[in-house]
């Protein structure tokens, strides 16, 4: 896991809009967006239509990610606690 996955899930064990994302970690949009894709590509995220509405399609969080929310999943948070 890398130091942006694992700054990046500490601010997920609650759903998140991006730009909540955003403005805690002040990444650029690339950064930030290519850190999620890489959570949600291992199973380490899921992503939200809203803050109850899970999106179970797959979900391209490049183009997409910055209209959605986001949460660890229980094997986000297993591999974020295992460090």
């Amino acid at each position: 896991m890398s130091n942006a996955e694992f700054e990046l899930l500490d601010e997920l064990y609650f759903v998140q809009p991006f730009s909540y994302l955003k403005e805690t970690l002040a990444w650029e949009d690339r950064l930030l967006l290519d850190t999620l894709e890489s959570l949600y590509g291992k199973g380490w995220i899921k992503c939200l239509q809203s803050p109850d509405e899970e999106r179970f399609d797959q979900v391209n969080v490049v183009e997409e990610g910055e209209d959605l929310y986001f949460l660890a999943t229980k094997k986000g948070l297993m591999a974020h606690n295992a460090l």
